[in-house]
């Protein structure tokens, strides 16, 4: 074994270990932050408007009163379903662009 590498080997050990922690603390503080964020979807030409927050929880449902036609209720279930969908898309796609810059692109189960 060389001389000066044993010692070295904890320094560089403890160098990193507190980096994994900054980086978990930030990545915990952009979690969170996206978490208390709204996002906004519309559909059927902004007759309904959905907003959810970061933790994927619908907020709102905005309806129209135009869009409501009691004989055809399936088009209005549809164009909700759809606006549902893409503000949780867009709640999403916004937390994993944010964290994927700590994870480099990594899809790391359970994560996020």
């Amino acid at each position: 074994m060389a001389k000066g590498r044993g010692p070295a080997m904890p320094g560089n050990m403890n160098n990193m270990m507190k980096q994994v922690q900054k980086m978990q603390r930030d990545m915990q503080m952009a979690q969170e932050k996206i978490e208390s964020e709204t996002f906004e979807a519309t559909a059927g030409g902004g007759a309904i408007k959905v907003t959810v927050n970061g933790k994927k929880e619908v907020l709102s449902i905005d309806l129209k009163p135009e869009v409501v036609d009691p004989d055809d209720i399936e088009m209005l279930q549809d164009l909700i379903i759809v606006a549902v969908n893409e503000a949780l898309k867009t709640a999403d796609d916004t937390m994993n662009k944010s964290l994927g810059k700590f994870t480099g692109g990594m899809n790391i189960p359970g994560l996020f």
